[in-house]
């Protein structure tokens, strides 16, 4: 992504998984939920996210492994691999991450789960 030139915007928001299984599943960032199973989503082209934490909740009394990925177009480049998550626990990463445009930021479970996740996140807009 080339330095921006022009004005832009940069907005708090946030985008969210839910009841999410085995299927790997992006985050959307156009400010609708993802639909389970979907891992085409990507960043929009003239966009940097900047991912401010995410939170991931098991929902349903079975202790599960989730595991999140970035993918740049070419790799997928693991972030977290087989967390632990309790039952009924909630598992926070604070860890910031930058995405660009298409980039795809992805959570997938290891074996059959139902969980939910939140991603806040800052959206800077150059287009």
């Amino acid at each position: 992504m080339a330095i921006p030139s022009g004005s832009g915007t940069e907005v708090l928001k946030r985008t969210t998984i839910h009841a999410l299984t085995t299927n790997e599943t992006a985050f959307r960032w156009d400010g609708t939920m993802a639909t389970t199973g979907t891992a085409t989503y990507t960043v929009t082209a003239n966009h940097i996210i900047t991912v401010l934490n995410i939170i991931v909740a098991e929902t349903t009394g079975s202790a599960e492994n989730f595991n999140i990925y970035m993918h740049d177009g070419s790799n997928a480049i693991h972030l977290l691999r087989n967390q632990s998550l309790g039952v009924k626990e909630t598992f926070v990463w604070n860890d910031r991450l930058v995405l660009t445009g298409g980039d795809k930021l992805i959570v997938y479970t290891e074996a059959a789960a139902n969980i939910d996740a939140v991603c806040n996140y800052i959206d800077q807009d150059w287009s």
